[in-house]
């Protein structure tokens, strides 16, 4: 199933406010190595999802 572009761009929305919160996130810990680690974690999980977004609007254009 393709998304059409409105929906790639409200998910890459939610993609970069997923990368905002979770860098806040990590500001806010104050070095607490369990928040750090699963934050960068979830980054790498973010990073993946951005290129595959950006791939899929790509596809659109």
């Amino acid at each position: 199933m393709l998304a059409d572009k409105e929906t790639l761009n409200e998910i890459a929305a939610i993609i970069s406010d997923l990368r905002g919160k979770t860098e806040r996130l990590q500001e806010l810990s104050g070095g607490m190595q369990c928040i750090d680690r699963n934050c960068e974690r979830i980054l790498a999980g973010v990073l993946m999802l951005e290129l595959n977004i950006s791939d899929a609007c790509e596809f659109l254009d």
